[in-house]
């Protein structure tokens, strides 16, 4: 019983602190030149998904099903490294360590509502291509325009809720002894082990939404290119094989980008030192939006080809202007 008193936070008062201080990245020598480069990734970032969005939207050819999942997932890269890049640079080089206990928690959740996101985009591509590929005759009868914005629809719902209630339990706890965060953002984890109450509601959900949103999605994705694996085996010819297969190699590397360094740090936390924990964890986060749309522009023959488009048109455009002047 206390326990639910304790997260719904009956009859009791909870001792919220002004301020936390986030203290990731201490003691490292020459760190400046790592918030230069993550300042470069953010710019990268910013331009290379806004490019995507603009790809797809302006080019008609590529709005489909599958396309309508890669523009969210650039959204959501854009987002992400937003919400993130710019107010670990303003903490950490511009020496603003302290933040407001209601800033944190709403850094909190909007840099866990875009991370989460970003791996439960990876879900929803990997479906497209496993029926793309195990049902292709009947591919645009069950991936339609409707059912992937209904389908992306229910996951922001759902990252935003589960997200939302992260938060909401976080404010049932109370902070009587330190407010440092070891850490390069206001992470979860981190906060909740802070407290001086029973943080067992934090605790699960946190558990429960590992396996929910790592762990799950790695396996289905997984799964979904044994699936794969096993109808490309029954095609004829090795080309057509290749072919085939070809349209996955955005979506793997993508897949392999995300999911290794977290793996990696994960398995190993305890012989990675605290600092090249947070370093690791914190390119995680800043480095799959810079590459997403590099990978997709480089990987994907219908990208390459509407961008090839959109420039040569845009190339016609100023020649006619030069000629009418």
């Amino acid at each position: 019983m206390n326990l639910f008193n304790s997260a719904l936070g009956k009859n009791i008062t909870f001792v919220h602190p002004a301020y936390f201080i986030i203290s990731g990245f201490s003691g490292i020598p020459n760190i400046k030149y790592y918030y230069v480069f993550l300042c470069f990734v953010y710019i990268v970032s910013v331009l290379g998904n806004t490019v995507v969005m603009a790809v797809i939207y302006l080019d008609h050819n590529l709005r489909t099903p599958k396309y309508i999942a890669v523009f969210n997932l650039a959204f959501v890269d854009l987002l992400g490294s937003s919400a993130l890049v710019p107010k670990l640079l303003d903490i950490f080089l511009f020496n603003h360590r302290y933040i407001s206990y209601n800033d944190c928690l709403t850094f909190l959740f909007f840099s866990y509502t875009f991370l989460s996101m970003q791996v439960l985009n990876l879900v929803a591509l990997s479906y497209d291509r496993l029926i793309a590929i195990m049902h292709p005759l009947t591919y645009q009868v069950k991936v339609t325009h409707r059912f992937m914005l209904c389908f992306i629809a229910s996951l922001w719902l759902f990252v935003i809720t589960v997200n939302l209630v992260a938060v909401g339990l976080l404010t049932r706890l109370s902070f009587c002894r330190s407010v440092v965060i070891n850490s390069y953002f206001c992470d979860h984890g981190q906060i909740y082990r802070l407290a001086c109450n029973d943080n067992t509601p934090s605790y699960l959900l946190a558990e429960f939404l590992i396996a929910l949103i790592l762990l799950c999605p790695l396996a289905f994705i997984m799964l979904s290119y044994v699936c794969i694996g096993y109808a490309l085996s029954k095609v004829a010819t090795a080309q057509e094989r290749y072919k085939a297969f070809k349209t996955c190699t955005a979506h793997l590397s993508l897949v392999a980008i995300y999911f290794m360094p977290i793996l990696i740090t994960f398995t190993m936390s305890s012989g990675i030192h605290p600092n090249a924990r947070i370093i690791n964890l914190s390119l995680t986060s800043v480095f799959p939006p810079m590459l997403n749309p590099i990978i997709y522009v480089l990987q994907t023959q219908e990208i390459k080809a509407s961008v090839k488009k959109i420039l040569s048109q845009k190339g016609i455009q100023r020649e006619g202007e030069e000629n009418y002047h």
